[in-house]
């Protein structure tokens, strides 16, 4: 499944992605089987029950949930995730591009969910900076309390998967030894356009990445390169902290950031960034300057 949240008639709803009798189309699930949340994060916490029912609804809907693609706005698959854990430095040619030797433990900093954007939704320059950074990065998200879990184990817990955009303010990041206050900044998180669930995706270690604005490709790699995997990841940090239903996990990004470019290459207003991951989707969000910027 390709799961979505999507606003119509002014209601936020849960639906999935489909291609129905020729066209790209929304299948609204709380219409289609009404005990279904509408919230998806109460959705993934009732775990197979809810995705079997999602399953049924969707093998045979009725003609009135469902929509046209263009009729309704999708919103980031988890609007308000509990937790945005990030990890930096994760592959071997970003950390050789920004003088970082290849870390022994995962890099590990947050973003906060008031960050969070979804598709169309536009990247907004703060008047404070202009040094904005685009990061493309495979999104895990977990689909079951995991705690202590074993890296054998860890890929049980894994909902699904999504394109993520670490949008970065890299003077703020690089102000202090912390990278958080760089990273969070409103509308640096976007995210989607669905959530493809796991068993779609298979292996989530061979999926091709990429990053273009304007149609110049600026980052191209395989998650296949990243250092330290989806199961090390989770076993890492189930081992300090209670990994909920909905929580985040952006994987890190590959060589071609712009910040190590030369010169560098900031987002400017006017640019469309998207981040392709192949099986996923493609991510695109516009590049706005703030309001009396």
């Amino acid at each position: 499944m390709q799961l979505v949240t999507f606003a119509h008639d002014d209601a936020r709803r849960l639906g999935a992605l489909v291609h129905h009798n020729g066209h790209d189309a929304v299948i609204d699930l709380n219409r289609a089987t009404p005990d279904l949340p509408n919230d998806i994060l109460a959705f993934l916490a009732g775990g197979a029950e809810n995705s079997a029912l999602a399953a049924r609804a969707l093998a045979n809907p009725p003609s009135a949930a469902v929509l046209e693609r263009s009729a309704v706005r999708l919103l980031a698959p988890i609007p308000r995730p509990g937790k945005i854990i990030c990890i930096g430095l994760n592959y071997r040619d970003h950390a050789a591009e920004s003088n970082q030797p290849v870390p022994d433990y995962p890099t590990v900093f947050a973003k906060y969910a008031s960050c969070v954007i979804g598709p169309g939704e536009s990247i907004v320059i703060p008047r404070v900076t202009s040094e904005i950074d685009y990061e493309g990065e495979l999104a895990v998200v977990i689909g079951r309390r995991a705690r202590d879990v074993a890296e054998e184990a860890a890929l049980d817990y894994v909902a699904g998967y999504a394109p993520f955009n670490d949008v970065s303010a890299r003077d703020y990041q690089m102000r202090t030894s912390q990278w958080t206050i760089g990273k969070t900044f409103d509308t640096f998180g976007p995210f989607g356009p669905a959530l493809v669930t796991a068993d779609e995706v298979g292996d989530p270690h061979t999926l091709d990445l990429e990053v273009s604005i304007g149609g110049e490709v600026l980052q191209r790699s395989n998650t296949r390169h990243l250092i330290f995997t989806i199961p090390q990841l989770i076993a890492y940090l189930s081992a300090v902290m209670t990994l909920e239903p909905g929580d985040v996990i952006a994987t890190g990004t590959p060589a071609g950031v712009g910040a190590a470019r030369n010169p560098k290459r900031w987002l400017r207003a006017g640019e469309t960034v998207c981040v392709e991951i192949k099986g996923l989707g493609r991510l695109e969000n516009p590049v706005v300057a703030a309001a009396g910027g």
